[in-house]
């Protein structure tokens, strides 16, 4: 273990002056996803669209640091959205995820 360093954002500056909630955090380690977060919301509609505020985000960085542009990078974006969602099995352990 080479690097034991966790490498972790900043928070962004509107919730450090203004204060929030934390909803989900997400790192990679040993080239796993791992996520902590809450439920947050009455409505799970709602996840989907911080889900899409995430790419847009996403695409938007992919587009200042390579060579693809937003739409792009977006279009990748939704692909691994829609792969991973076609190829999830029906979970019969909801609290499996790491």
């Amino acid at each position: 273990m080479a690097d034991a360093v966790f490498h972790e954002l900043e928070a962004p500056p509107d919730v450090v002056e203004n204060g929030g909630h934390e909803v989900v955090r997400a790192s990679v380690s040993d080239g796993a996803v791992s996520v902590a977060m809450r439920r947050a919301f009455d409505d799970p509609f709602v996840w989907g669209r911080l889900l899409v505020d995430l790419a847009r985000h996403a695409a938007t960085i992919y587009a200042a640091e390579t060579e693809l542009d937003e739409a792009e990078a977006l279009a990748r974006i939704v692909e691994g959205i829609r792969s991973e969602l076609d190829d999830m099995p029906p979970s019969n352990n909801p609290g499996a995820f790491n």
